[in-house]
């Protein structure tokens, strides 16, 4: 009997051992693995591109390497909110999308790193003081919002005869939004266009502002990349088929909903080689000794079955400039 009793004894000190053992490693195991913390809009393909970049630097997510999301889901407001909690949560490095999502890190930590996968104009905001020698805390990617607008004005007025009006669809609380607004604004006086502007600050606005557009006899539109039209862009691309607006969009993300066409820097692009920049820090490089890099590669993409529906024929030397069309 007191051997049996010795037995279960010794039972029971293995069993809490093995179980202390087993959590120390899994204590050990969790403090190696680099933790990524990453604040944007909704979980979007596009963040696809950024852990495939990842993979091929070699971190596999949940085997040795952890990220954490937070997303606005297009409530600007929630970003310092969101970041701050990843500050709690002493993630290794941040990484944002978005110019409202970089600011948000940079004001909620000056310890932990910061990535941009692309901000706009982050010289023009104050994000960083120069691109060489970003300083600080934050780096990464630049993605032209302002420089592409005349373009985009351009490609709109060769798809749409007649095109005499035309409305800029953006919410004007982000930074790069007044910008964006002036050089639509001259681009399209350029051209003889009448220009209009929607301001959408929430969700509640989009309805409202297609119903401007129509009052003022707007006969095409432009899309600013921002996140409460990125959180509405389905309502967006139906209301713009509804109200046969043919539009140009910011990302490709839009047509890929339904909408009619986008140029803009290739965001696929910019998200694998955020993950270059993560990866540098992982090996002990300070974010401020990384210059910020811009965009080299750009995307035209065009919708034939959006344009169809809406009475457009799209002219060859349209199409020849486009790097993909959907039929």
């Amino acid at each position: 009997m007191a051997i049996h009793i010795r037995r279960r004894k010794f039972i029971t000190l293995l069993g809490g051992t093995v179980a202390a053992w087993s959590l120390a490693a899994r204590a050990q195991y969790s403090a190696k693995v680099p933790r990524i913390g990453v604040i944007g809009w909704r979980e979007a393909a596009i963040w696809n591109q950024f852990r495939r970049g990842l993979r091929d630097l070699g971190y596999i997510e949940k085997q040795n390497l952890a990220i954490e999301y937070r997303s606005a889901d297009g409530q600007v407001e929630r970003f310092p909110q969101l970041a701050e909690e990843l500050v709690r949560a002493q993630v290794d490095v941040i990484v944002t999308r978005g110019t409202p999502a970089v600011i948000a890190a940079k004001n909620a930590t000056t310890a932990i790193p910061v990535v941009m996968a692309a901000s706009g104009e982050p010289l023009a905001t104050g994000v960083i003081p120069g691109l060489a020698q970003p300083g600080g805390n934050v780096t990464g990617l630049s993605a032209f919002t302002n420089e592409l607008i005349p373009k985009r004005i351009e490609l709109l007025n060769m798809a749409v005869p007649d095109l005499t009006r035309i409305a800029f669809l953006q919410n004007m609380s982000n930074p790069v939004a007044p910008p964006q607004w002036e050089e639509l604004n001259s681009a399209a006086r350029s051209l003889r266009i009448g220009p209009l502007l929607l301001d959408v600050r929430k969700s509640e606005d989009v309805v409202r502002a297609f119903e401007m557009a129509r009052t003022q006899r707007v006969n095409a539109l432009a899309v600013g990349n921002d996140t409460v039209t990125h959180a509405n862009r389905s309502q967006i691309v139906e209301l713009a088929a509804q109200h046969r607006l043919p539009a140009v969009y910011a990302t490709r993300e839009f047509v890929d909903a339904g909408g009619f066409m986008a140029y803009s820097v290739s965001y696929a692009d910019l998200y694998r080689r955020a993950a270059t920049y993560v990866d540098k820090i992982f090996k002990g490089t300070k974010p401020a000794d990384l210059p910020v890099e811009q965009p080299t590669k750009f995307d035209l993409v065009i919708n034939l079955r959006t344009a169809k529906a809406l009475g457009l024929q799209i002219p060859d030397k349209l199409l020849v400039f486009a790097d993909e069309v959907i039929e």
